[in-house]
């Protein structure tokens, strides 16, 4: 039998890469493979094992006929036996093909892979996130509110939580950073990590960087002075003229960093924490929906409502308002 050549055949579609052995066959082989009959037994073979007399009975040919493309095949090394079984005083040889796929290569097109990660990520998303990834890794801090009370809402972030789910999304496509990547806001020093590529989880009542850049949104929440301190009043937009106050009601925004415009700030921000909730599902499960828009400019921001619609009282679906 003659051996072939082993390579691994890499599919991706969407967000999954599945992959499988590839065997690559010599112009001999091929030649072998590629005759009718022959085509035909190795394409019943790739399905179950089979013996010849019953190739035979599938196709409604002589048994001979078939044993003799049988032992080409082998002889390629396209297909083998897998097991023997005695079958009315006779051996039953069943066959089966060598591998889920054949090819033929010429030697030559390799070239380099730069990013393997980038082979699971989108045109849309590599366009979003692309100040995020420097030489395949990271580059940026996570932002969460603080579980204790602070700022001057003297509120305690209940959405913190979500940045796992946002994390695990980003690690399909980029490497862990050497530094710790998830600070709190009460954390963050104004000399060092603001200067950065931010990712803020949580609106302005519970994350205080959200207060920081809320007049530098093209969207804003609503934030009103009051004898308590601050009152939220949801998301108002200019452009459209809506106010959005449920409490599901949220904002995936991007825009300059404006303490260091060489940098970017992506927003995951909702009314409440079911809100930050339905944000952080739109740009993980939902994003093409989400980013549809996203012209690779320097300002986006989308309104997202969240849907449970499966009734189990859980945020599972989103819409884009606007």
């Amino acid at each position: 039998m003659i051996s072939m050549d082993k390579k691994l055949l890499l599919k991706t579609t969407n967000n999954t890469q599945q992959i499988k052995e590839i065997n690559i066959l010599t112009n001999t082989q091929l030649k072998t493979i590629l005759g009718t009959l022959s085509w035909k037994i190795l394409t019943l073979l790739t399905q179950k094992e089979m013996y010849p007399l019953e190739i035979a009975k599938h196709l409604g040919m002589h048994e001979q006929k078939i044993y003799y493309h049988i032992r080409k095949l082998v002889k390629a090394g396209a297909i083998t036996i897998t097991r023997e079984e005695k079958k009315k005083g006779a051996t039953a040889r069943y066959y089966r093909t060598i591998s889920p796929a054949f090819g033929v290569e010429f030697p030559f097109g390799y070239q380099p892979l730069q990013n393997p990660y980038t082979l699971n990520i989108d045109n849309q998303l590599q366009k979003f996130f692309k100040e995020f990834i420097q030489n395949n890794i990271f580059d940026g801090k996570i932002v969460v509110g603080s579980p204790q009370p602070h700022g001057p809402f003297k509120t305690s972030a209940r959405d913190g939580h979500y940045a796992a789910h946002l994390a695990l999304f980003l690690g399909q496509f980029t490497r862990l950073p050497a530094e710790f990547a998830v600070k709190l806001d009460v954390d963050v020093k104004v000399e060092k990590e603001e200067k950065n590529n931010l990712i803020l989880v949580g609106g302005p009542g519970t994350n205080f960087l959200m207060q920081e850049i809320n007049d530098h949104l093209p969207i804003k929440f609503i934030m009103q002075s009051s004898q308590q301190g601050f009152l939220l009043g949801g998301l108002s937009s200019k452009r459209t003229g809506q106010t959005y106050t449920s409490d599901v009601s949220g904002l995936v925004a991007k825009i300059i960093n404006p303490w260091d415009s060489s940098k970017r700030i992506v927003v995951l921000a909702g009314n409440k924490a079911v809100g930050t909730k339905a944000c952080v599902i739109a740009l993980t499960n939902f994003w093409k929906k989400t980013l549809e828009k996203y012209q690779d400019a320097d300002t986006f921001a989308a309104v997202i409502v969240g849907f449970d619609l499966d009734g189990d009282g859980k945020v599972d679906s989103i819409e884009v308002r606007e």
